[in-house]
């Protein structure tokens, strides 16, 4: 009975509440953040997931990343893969290191040296925001193009070396294919006349022809884990089949390949940003606490600490996320 009432106290004294109580040697605020830190684990554990399920079930036709992020700020036209998404991720990580620096120098109480390396969290994590929206950018506009045909297959174009060729290098303008939008005729694409393609079908059918240098390339990997290549004969015959030009990539259509890539690239990168940019705000609000002497009236810079928890969170996801989209 002694005993019973003794684990009962004990319980009371862990569990009990108040500010000089700290469960498992940890205030409450810690707590909390560490179990939110882990039911998000979990969501991110499941997007990833399916992601590599999806993959798997079409692995054939899965784009490859070394052909899609090849692009790099200023530097039109060169082809950098992975370069620019290998750069976000250092200036992450580094930003994952100002901020260790700052929970350090709060540790010490030192509110110069907290102000600096929450600033420089600050900026490292608008300059991966800003990244991000570049590098959607870029996979939203695209940039050779594709052709789609009515059997949901994707043709991507190529010289006889194997080199991509972009669909405005060879397509032809057609008289009388698109008719201009005026007061006195006002019927052309009204509707959707945004989202209409750069040229239609009958333009790139009519410049394949005039190109015998060009051939097909299907979405279909090989062994040695390259696009299928047709011959002029096999292109010409799958080029008839065209139903939709594909210019970048949405929701509904993919150039670099299966449309899943599209889907789920947008999801899960677009809520690890959201993320990272609730980070943002939150290091933004807390810098200006310190700034104001918030928590060196406190003696305590815990509140520092918390943020940096997330913050180290949405750091290592970001090594997942890389590693599952564009590493492996």
């Amino acid at each position: 009975m002694g005993a019973t009432v003794t684990t009962a106290n004990n319980d009371e004294k862990t569990w009990g509440g108040g500010d000089d109580i700290q469960p498992l040697g940890a205030s409450y605020g810690k707590m909390m953040m560490w179990f939110f830190i882990v039911s998000d684990a979990l969501t991110f554990s499941g997007f990833l997931g399916a992601y590599g399920f999806s993959r798997f079930k079409f692995i054939e036709t899965w784009p490859l990343a070394d052909e899609v992020f090849t692009h790099f700020p200023f530097m039109h036209g060169v082809a950098a893969p992975m370069y620019y998404v290998a750069l976000m991720t250092f200036i992450l990580i580094f930003s994952s290191v100002t901020m260790v620096l700052a929970v350090d120098a709060g540790h010490q109480l030192k509110k110069t040296k907290v102000a600096i390396y929450m600033f420089l969290t600050i900026i490292g994590g608008l300059i991966f925001v800003g990244s991000q929206a570049w590098e959607w950018k870029n996979f939203i506009k695209g940039e050779y193009g594709a052709i789609e045909t009515k059997g949901g297959s994707l043709l991507q174009f190529v010289d006889k070396d194997g080199k991509r060729v972009a669909l405005a290098e060879f397509a032809v303008k057609l008289p009388g294919q698109r008719e201009a939008l005026t007061r006195s005729h006002s019927t052309w694409f009204m509707q959707d006349a945004e989202t209409q393609p750069t040229y239609t079908v009958a333009e790139i059918q009519a410049g394949f022809e005039a190109r015998p240098d060009l051939l097909i390339r299907t979405e279909h990997l090989t062994k040695e884990k390259k696009k299928t290549i047709l011959s002029r004969e096999e292109s010409a015959a799958r080029l008839a089949d065209a139903k939709y030009v594909v210019e970048g990539a949405n929701l509904i259509r993919n150039e670099y390949g299966n449309k899943l890539f599209a889907d789920f690239f947008f999801f899960i990168t677009g809520f690890h940003g959201f993320h990272v940019f609730s980070g943002v705000i939150i290091n933004i609000i807390i810098f200006f606490n310190v700034l104001l002497g918030t928590y060196e009236k406190r003696r305590s810079y815990e509140m520092v600490e918390k943020v940096g928890l997330y913050w180290h969170f949405v750091d290592l996801v970001w090594v997942f996320v890389f590693t599952v989209f564009y590493l492996v």
